[in-house]
């Protein structure tokens, strides 16, 4: 009897030492078993933040940091449809990245005498990056520009109501996702884009769903993610109390224009 008591605490010690080292390292098999989406505009977003890109540029990329002596007295931003201003499209902003300026703006005299005023210069990150890391990042200051915008009317509107809104901050630049969301499923917040929104949002009332709910019955009442639905940290808000229904059909228009993904070549 005391052999069988035994045998049954040391399994029930192994058990529970078994469900710890999986909680433990739940993070690193998620990411095997379940691989994070990882959209060229969202690796953009994060080599963004670890080239420092946000110190001069603003939180977001949304300008106002001071700089002394620049004729505009403050960094640009790259968000808001900024980067028209500035470039002719994305030889140009290649050329921003790699060398600080494009070659016609480096050959104008009057700018270049005009930069040397300016405290804080564009660094040339050419040597640093590879060819992938620069079109990731060229897609990302893309998707974030405010100029990849769709023609039909209503989602149009969405997408005005989408900025309006910061649905970006969360969902990733033009919905990438990846944004990390402790708790969550896959660890982040699911964009517009691939398999992770074919699984979440089966038809447009799902989606009406999710955006004025904040959440989906489905998943809710679903065995695991219903627990996960529970878990994680950042949760949807419910924007059926702050937007009437017009506004959310406008919203479902451009998710849908978003994920139909026929814009995308406009990254590159």
């Amino acid at each position: 009897m005391h052999s069988s008591r035994r045998r049954v605490l040391i399994a029930a010690l192994v058990l529970l030492a078994v469900v710890q080292g999986a909680w433990i390292a739940y993070p690193r098999v998620r990411n095997v078993l379940f691989p994070p989406e990882a959209a060229s505009a969202a690796r953009g977003h994060e080599l963004a933040v670890s080239l420092g890109c946000f110190a001069c540029h603003g939180a977001g990329g949304g300008g106002g940091v001071h700089n002394p002596g620049s004729k505009e007295g403050e960094v640009p931003a790259f968000t808001e449809q900024t980067q028209m201003m500035y470039v002719k499209g994305t030889d140009d902003l290649r050329e921003y990245v790699l060398d600080g300026a494009p070659k016609r703006r480096r050959d104008d005299p009057d700018y270049v005498e005009t930069t040397k005023k300016a405290g804080l210069h564009m660094p040339a990150y050419r040597g640093f990056l590879t060819d992938a890391e620069l079109e990731d990042l060229v897609s990302y200051l893309r998707a974030t520009s405010g100029q990849i915008i769709p023609d039909e009317k209503r989602a149009a509107r969405g997408a005005d109501i989408a900025i309006e809104q910061d649905c970006f901050s969360c969902h990733g630049p033009l919905g990438a996702g990846g944004v990390p969301n402790p708790g969550a499923f896959k660890g982040y917040i699911p964009g517009f884009w691939g398999a992770d929104f074919d699984e979440l949002v089966q038809n447009d009332d799902e989606l009406r769903e999710w955006i004025a709910e904040g959440h989906l019955d489905r998943i809710d009442n679903h065995p695991v993610g219903g627990i996960f639905s529970k878990r994680q940290r950042i949760k949807m808000a419910p924007y059926g109390d702050y937007l009437s229904p017009d506004d959310i059909d406008a919203l479902v228009a451009y998710v849908k224009w978003i994920h139909d993904g026929s814009w995308k070549p406009l990254l590159r």
